[in-house]
């Protein structure tokens, strides 16, 4: 696990680091915070391909799957201090949409978006 926390006197380079995080993208592992202060927004895609907002605020404990479109933003407290939870070494490569051929997106259509058959 590591902390981050996301505000301007915290965070060097945060107004690109804050775009980047906005970005549409996916990841090629799970993503897993837990919200220790202040509070924030992840959009992440419904079935029909429309954002649903997500406030994540103290105590909050938020799991990604991976592969899953998704952004994140401050809110209007400009602050987020987050414990990032992970296996092995932590790699934040954002894949930035369109990525439909990624090996993770396609896991995540398999696993979440595909009608599952009966067997």
């Amino acid at each position: 696990a590591d902390i981050i926390t996301v505000h301007p006197d915290h965070l060097p380079g945060y107004e690109d680091k804050l775009k980047a995080f906005f970005e549409e993208h996916i990841h090629d592992a799970e993503e897993i915070r837990y919200v220790l202060g202040g509070s924030g927004y992840f959009d992440v895609r419904n079935l029909e391909d429309k954002w649903v907002r997500i406030h994540v605020k103290k105590g909050d404990l938020m799991t990604l799957p991976e592969g899953i479109y998704h952004r994140f933003t401050c809110d209007e407290k400009n602050i987020i201090h987050a414990m990032r939870l992970f296996i092995g070494q932590p790699v934040w490569t954002p894949f930035n949409r369109p990525c439909e051929e990624h090996p993770s997106r396609q896991i995540y259509t398999k696993n979440y978006t595909e009608e599952k058959k009966e067997e």
